[in-house]
């Protein structure tokens, strides 16, 4: 029997993709896969994403659908991908696939997400390190698949006029790689070359000229004389010196009114640091991830004599490697030039201090004229260029805890990555805490938290706030419909929420601080329903209006119990004893009833009058904050009396205790009242006796661990929940969290932390933000 051919059937799809989608190669990807599978039509980007509408086999079609996903750019996250016929096209539109100029929002919201800035990749480094190549030490080096992004971004959809490189017409060579659909800068947004792009200046300070001769080489011989350049980066001006000269850093610190933080260095690689830090596995890949963030690494014995006077005192040291083009150059600079790549698999000697170029605790310098005038008497020098930075971000700061990555500081690298919640709602605006600042807007199931901002005790970082928080706005196209805030009245973030929500009609939802906290981890982690809420830190206001900072909560969405917290210590002398140890080693033995040693222990002028001050109840308001609780060990241990910043006293601690090894708790070191109260004095009592110093520390973490694994155990029984969120800045203890985790899930608990935000106050807007979506949901 003769059987007839079938003809296979054909059909059109439009395609909507949604996500981290723009400034990552998607466009080109999706035009060769289509030419591949034999499809017609087009891509484009627009104020949601990216959409397609493609042609041709139905077979071919659903390829081009299994596909996408899977096979998307690197630096590609998508989101959602949506479907639906479309009418088959005719004539000569149908005949090839295109990529088609991008769409504006036409009145519409923007859906689409902003790529995070990424460090220079492998193939733009060889091209500079080619003395052959048109690029040879070009600064401003990239492809689709790295560079700035988020930095540069005017406004969506992400193409070149919007952004910070529209006044820069590329020349004819870079024109054709823009234009060829198999070169890897097609539609790279910041695509140039030294004929077209951005140059280099390097200005003396000083005399406020410009240095002449080649500015990377100048910029080198500045440093190694000992000179403080500030050099221009992705989100901002990094401070520069040679690490290794001791009277470089020490003027650094000078200058900058920095007088024991730790600073960051910046090395060519991992195996740079490999001699005075550890760096395993899991850190070398945190390393030279395409973030590049600073990322603390254990001391080797060496790092101390070596860098003087970067991290004094402490058992971490703030790395990262270069992440710009320019950062490249200076490492190659230094290494005489060789020509390749070969040279950045091996340990290269320069050491930079690389910190943020803020005066004063200030937001970072980000404009050429800006950074001229606010680092005159702290920078010699300027190494600028002429490519402006449209949002300005700090370097992201990590941690490794438990063999993965955690956050310190997120900013760079990071942002504003969004994150996936539980469901979605009505869009909020939430203006975080006072501390360690950030804001977060949502956008239905989603949740963008911006870089960090600071700390809110001086002006310019509040104008910060204020204008990063307009400004995520405005570039994601969000219009907020509730504004959260902390229940702090007095916090700036607090006071702008409440005149941007009047100046709106918006309505306002204060958070308690420590609800917060934990409904950062819930948000993140998509919890529903009940959830044990352990919240550390180092003081925020509570619902009775006491200064909280140790409390073991209930927690149902916008429903928060206080079930338990940590007993009282007294404040003597307010938030000076924050800044204080030796206050709260002073309120610690008043507590145990050996306030007539105060004035023994402490050759101080003040002690006596602060033991009056605790007699007399005088001055001295309670808390029960962990961190306090930090501060007395370390106050009674002798560890630091005064902290030069905030937590130093902590990190200290956790420092000795790292060095002695793991510690033995003391079973009778605390007690658990029926009304929820943890009692830690059995454990001053044995601290303030304690002649091993770093004995004294490792027993100090141990107990603590112990005692709050009990405390959590008993609040899970009296409640009947076995979910525990662990939340607030004492969780950056990797000694503390990694034990607790331990005993917790020796008892069977789920335990829940802090992973792509920061469990101190930098993760507080996105708790913020969850809170109040609840409460709307709830019609509160």
């Amino acid at each position: 029997m003769l059987r007839m051919a079938v003809a296979e059937p054909f059909a059109c799809r439009r395609i909507r993709v949604r996500g981290q989608v723009q400034g990552v190669g998607f466009r080109p990807f999706v035009f060769r896969l289509a030419r591949e599978l034999d499809l017609v039509g087009w891509v484009r980007n627009d104020a949601e994403g990216v959409e397609i509408e493609a042609q041709g086999r139905v077979q071919a079609l659903d390829e081009l659908l299994a596909r996408i996903g899977p096979e998307a750019p690197a630096l590609a996250r998508v989101a959602a991908l949506e479907t639906r016929d479309a009418p088959l096209a005719s004539g000569s539109g149908a005949r090839e696939f295109l990529i088609q100029a991008s769409r504006a929002s036409c009145g519409t919201s923007a859906r689409a997400a902003v790529t995070p800035d990424t460090a220079v990749c492998a193939a733009c480094l060889a091209e500079m390190f080619d003395p052959a190549d048109r690029r040879w030490r070009y600064a401003f080096t990239n492809c689709t698949q790295c560079g700035p992004r988020y930095t540069i971004t005017r406004t969506l959809p992400y193409d070149r006029a919007q952004t910070s490189m529209a006044g820069f017409e590329q020349c004819t060579l870079c024109g054709a790689e823009y234009t060829e659909p198999g070169h890897r800068r097609f539609h790279a947004q910041p695509n140039a070359c030294p004929q077209c792009g951005p140059r280099l200046e390097l200005i003396d300070l000083d005399g406020g000229g410009a240095i002449a001769g080649d500015a990377v080489a100048e910029t080198m011989a500045l440093l190694a004389r000992g000179r403080i350049v500030a050099i221009k980066g992705l989100g901002g001006f990094h401070l520069a010196c040679d690490a290794r000269n001791a009277a470089a850093v020490a003027r650094l610190r000078a200058r900058k009114q920095r007088e024991e933080k730790p600073f960051a260095l910046m090395l060519a690689n991992a195996v740079s640091s490999e001699a005075y830090a550890d760096v395993p596995p899991d850190a070398r890949l945190a390393l030279a991830s395409p973030a590049r963030p600073v990322l603390l690494l254990r001391k080797r014995a060496a790092c101390d004599s070596e860098f003087p006077g970067a991290a004094p005192g402490l058992e971490w040291l703030g790395v990262m490697l270069p992440y710009t083009p320019l950062h490249y150059l200076l490492f190659h600079e230094a290494a005489g030039r060789p020509s390749g790549t070969a040279w950045l698999n091996d340990p290269q000697r320069l050491a930079l201090v690389m910190t943020s170029a803020n005066p004063g605790g200030e937001p970072i310098a980000r404009g050429n004229d800006e950074a001229r005038a606010r680092l005159a008497g702290i920078a010699d020098a300027v190494l600028m260029h002429d490519r402006d930075i449209v949002t300005p971000c700090d370097d992201s700061v990590m941690r490794i805890a438990g063999g993965a990555p955690g956050f310190i500081r997120r900013a760079r690298g990071y942002t504003p990555q969004a994150i996936k919640l539980a469901g979605g709602g009505p869009s909020v605006l939430a203006l975080g805490g006072f501390l360690k600042n950030a804001v977060c807007i949502t956008r239905g199931d989603e949740a963008f938290v911006s870089q960090h901002i600071g700390d809110l005790d001086n002006a310019p970082t509040c104008v910060a706030l204020e204008q990063v928080a307009l400004r995520l706005m405005d570039l994601l196209q969000i219009t907020p419909e509730v504004v959260a805030h902390d229940l702090h009245p007095d916090f700036h973030s607090s006071r702008f929420a409440a005149d941007f929500a009047r100046s709106r009609g918006l309505k306002t939802v204060a958070v308690q601080h420590h609800h917060a906290h934990i409904g950062a981890v819930a948000a993140e982690h998509r919890i529903e329903g009940p959830l044990l809420g352990l919240a550390l830190d180092g003081v925020g206001m509570g619902s009775d209006g006491g200064a909280w900072g140790g409390e073991l909560l209930r927690v149902d969405g916008t429903n928060c119990r206080r079930i338990g917290h940590l007993r009282p210590l007294c404040l003597p002398g307010g938030d000076r004893a924050a800044r204080e140890p030796w206050r709260m080693a002073a309120a610690a033995l008043h507590l145990l009833g050996r306030g007539a040693e105060i004035s023994a222990r402490f050759d101080r002028s003040a002690a006596a009058a602060v033991g009056q001050m605790l007699d007399r109840g005088l001055r001295s308001p309670e808390t029960s904050s962990c961190g306090r609780w930090f501060d007395a060990a370390a106050g009674l241990l002798g560890v630091r009396e005064v902290s030069a910043f905030e937590g130093q006293a902590a990190m200290l601690l956790e420092g000795l205790a790292e060095r002695h090894g793991e510690g033995e708790a003391m079973r009778d070191g605390f007690s658990i009242a029926a009304s929820g109260v943890l009692d830690l004095s059995p454990l001053l009592a044995r601290l303030a006796d304690e002649t091993d110093i770093g004995r004294g520390a490792a027993c100090f973490h141990a107990t603590l661990a112990l005692a709050l694994a009990r405390w959590v155990a008993e609040g899970a029984i009296a409640t009947g929940i076995r979910r525990v969120a662990l939340g607030g800045g004492c969780f950056l203890n990797r000694i503390l969290s990694s034990a607790l985790r331990k005993l917790l899930e020796r008892q069977q608990l789920e335990v829940w932390e802090a992973e792509r935000v920061p469990p101190n106050d930098g993760g507080l807007s996105l708790g913020q933000a969850w809170v109040a979506m609840h409460a709307t949901a709830d019609g509160g």
